[in-house]
């Protein structure tokens, strides 16, 4: 149970004109949860609101919209409602929303907070309850029904109006007699994990119990879930995956005929879904489960989520995978300098990095002066890490084929990325060699097959052909022009000087500060990290502006929540301090939660402040022989002092952009009040 109703009377409004927009409608409504004591910063909650609502719209059939966040302005869970007139368009396909509800959690609620919330997203897809809403004659009478469907008590019969749903059972659509002896299983997630998730279940198990269909729902949303046990999928003839995020252990359905599409869809078209689902189970050509359909029932079928969002999440799932290779054959090798020294990067006459030190150390290791089992040690280290390096480029390529195709895409994938290696392309060549890869897998596993022949198809025939027709493509075509646009790259690089070489600094800086560990937060580190050599000192400026930039955001932060406490909330303040170490260990995802919070002011002063550090590296010919660890591996920071004095500037920068920012707009804010209030 909360400590506070979940709505109450001050937070109904009832036949009003919010403004023009869903963004006048959202500040209306954030407004009445800070009058209320339930959120601290009414633009911080209009910004968290906003963000979600920029990932996909949250509109519904029917003149319903949703919108909703975590936020750490959110005090306790809430939620707000308008009933508009006239109408605001929210997204929604059928036209605007006249019934909107504000859902705001606070940014760590429990999970008995998120059922209560997921309990009014639920009841929005019976008409009944929505009808209620749009016959309420009071503010009191709105907040009686919200009390009904969250409360788990057997509260008043008009508010829970689940018996009678399937009395609107319709006419064709329950028709199909082959349908009764199907058995779906579902998975329904949204970014969230407060509404949608739980909305598209309900949708779906209505328009089951319509079609005569048994269906099983296993909500991957932010109230916990309970995973379906192995039998129940396995006794599944189809599956419906109704999602916006990755499906957790996606493993456990090899094989079952699949129906993908965004979490939306199943909200809007739960009858269509679900004949689909059953259609699929009767069709051996059906697409797949692990290789054989997945994958491209996430590219193809899903509606809410586009061919550039696609891409990008097929990029970031290889650099993700790449990133523990940076991290650990990165340090490794800054260990190894610090025991051997820089020399150990030659190799001697007749032998070849990485492994050249190390066979000629062993190979006198007897004859060693005194002191000499470092160097052999720090041999070890730069070994180790040389050899973890060589994993970059086939663990990138590797996996966004297996992005893009699942399990059968990752040994093509890695076919691929050897191949770039060998054929001198590089980073470019691992990107390219992993999307060939991928969707010859995936066009491969879409081949219709005989029953018995379609086990051999994900361990043998797939792997086999796409990796054939990868190195093929990349061998006989791709190669020459491949090594001559990472050569090109590395030689305009290395050619750059003065002011161009600051004006790269700046815009690395800009990169890493954008979103924080995002797409084009790790485009940028993938460069550099992939392109770090310690025989090019260009490269190490790179690796230097980078990482230096890197550490901003989440140092400003720490730094503006020191000497400006009031500007932010408890919670942010607590995030403040952790801040220090995650900034000083190049953690920027430690600035994450103050930019979602309130992006429109931390995001450019981050990036502010970013471009400063980036310049002044660059600037100072600062460079960096290790690509992660922050402060940390000062011994592979080259200037150090330098490097120290351009993090610094960066950081006060940012810290001074935000607290004006935000001071800027508190004082506005305050002196609107009155006029607010009037």
């Amino acid at each position: 149970m909360t400590t506070a109703p979940i709505t109450t009377a001050d937070l109904v409004l009832l036949d009003v004109d919010a403004g023009a927009d869903k963004e006048a409608v959202i500040a209306r409504l954030a407004g009445a949860l800070a009058a209320a004591g339930r959120a601290t910063d009414t633009d911080g909650l209009v910004g968290a609101t906003m963000a979600r609502e920029a990932q996909s719209a949250t509109g519904l059939p029917g003149g319903i919209a949703i919108p909703h966040c975590r936020s750490p302005h959110v005090q306790t869970p809430t939620i707000g409602f308008a009933r508009l007139s006239p109408a605001v368009d929210f997204g929604a396909p059928d036209g605007p929303a006249d019934l909107v509800f504000l859902i705001a959690a606070p940014e760590g609620g429990g999970s008995e907070h998120m059922k209560l919330l997921s309990s009014l997203a639920r009841a929005l897809v019976r008409p009944e309850f929505v009808a209620s809403l749009r016959s309420a004659a009071t503010a009191e009478d709105v907040v009686a029904l919200v009390d009904g469907v969250v409360t788990p008590a057997p509260a008043t019969p008009a508010a829970t109006p689940a018996p009678a749903a399937p009395a609107e059972a319709a006419p064709a659509e329950a028709a199909p007699a082959p349908a009764a002896t199907k058995t779906i299983a579902a998975i329904t997630a949204c970014p969230t994990g407060i509404a949608h998730t739980y909305m598209a279940a309900d949708a779906l198990k209505l328009a089951a119990e319509r079609a005569g269909v048994e269906l099983v729902v296993e909500t991957q949303g932010s109230s916990g879930s309970t995973p379906l046990g192995a039998a129940v999928i396995a006794g599944a003839d189809a599956v419906i995956f109704a999602t916006d995020v990755g499906v957790k252990d996606r493993g456990r359905f090899a094989g079952k005929p699949v129906i993908a599409s965004g979490v939306k869809r199943a909200i809007n078209e739960p009858d269509t879904m679900i004949a689909e689902a059953v259609a699929a189970a009767d069709n051996p050509n059906a697409a797949r489960v692990e290789g054989t359909g997945a994958a491209a029932a996430d590219i193809e079928g899903a509606a809410d989520v586009g061919w550039g969002t696609r891409t990008r999440q097929i990029l970031l799932t290889g650099v993700s995978y790449m990133i523990p290779f940076v991290a650990a054959g990165g340090l490794l090798i800054a260990l190894g300098f610090l025991f051997a020294g820089y020399d150990i990067a030659n190799p001697p006459a007749g032998f070849e990095a990485p492994l050249g030190n190390l066979i000629a150390l062993e190979n006198t290791l007897t004859d060693l002066p005194p002191g000499g089992i470092m160097q052999y040690l720090g041999a070890v280290l730069y070994t180790l890490g040389g050899l973890a390096f060589g994993f970059l480029i086939p663990a990138l390529a590797g996996y966004i084929a297996f992005a893009i195709a699942d399990r059968p895409g990752l040994a093509p994938g890695f076919t691929a990325g050897a191949v770039a290696v060998f054929i001198d392309g590089g980073f470019i060549g691992g990107i390219v060699g992993g999307l060939i890869a991928g969707f010859a897998a995936l066009w491969i596993s879409r081949i219709g097959v005989p029953q018995w022949f379609r086990g051999l198809m994900p361990v043998v025939i797939i792997p086999l052909f796409a990796s054939l027709i990868v190195g093929l493509l990349m061998f006989l075509l791709l190669g020459r022009p491949l090594a001559a646009i990472q050569e090109g790259l590395t030689n305009w690089l290395s050619g750059m000087t003065g002011t161009s070489v600051i004006i790269l600094g700046v815009i690395l800086g800009l990169m890493m500060c954008f979103d924080l560990g995002g797409p084009v937060n790790k485009a940028a580190y993938a460069f550099a990290t992939v392109g770090l050599n310690v025989a090019d000192p260009s490269s190490l400026r790179i690796m230097a502006a980078v990482m230096a930039a890197g550490m901003v955001p989440p140092l400003a932060m720490a730094l503006a929540t020191a000497v400006r406490p009031r500007l932010f909330s408890e919670p942010e303040r607590e995030n403040g301090r952790a801040a220090w170490l995650l900034g000083a260990s190049f953690i920027s995802e430690g600035a994450i939660p103050f930019a979602a919070a309130d992006p429109l002011r931390v995001i450019p002063s981050m990036m502010a402040g970013g471009a400063v550090t980036g310049a002044l590296i660059m600037a100072f010919d600062v460079t960096l022989r290790a690509p992660h660890g922050g402060i940390f591996v000062f011994f592979a920071i080259g200037n150090l002092l330098w490097f120290l004095v351009a993090l610094v500037a960066g950081t006060v920068v940012a810290a001074l952009a935000v607290v004006t920012a935000k001071q800027f707009s508190a004082t506005r804010s305050l002196a609107q009040t009155p006029l607010s209030a009037a």
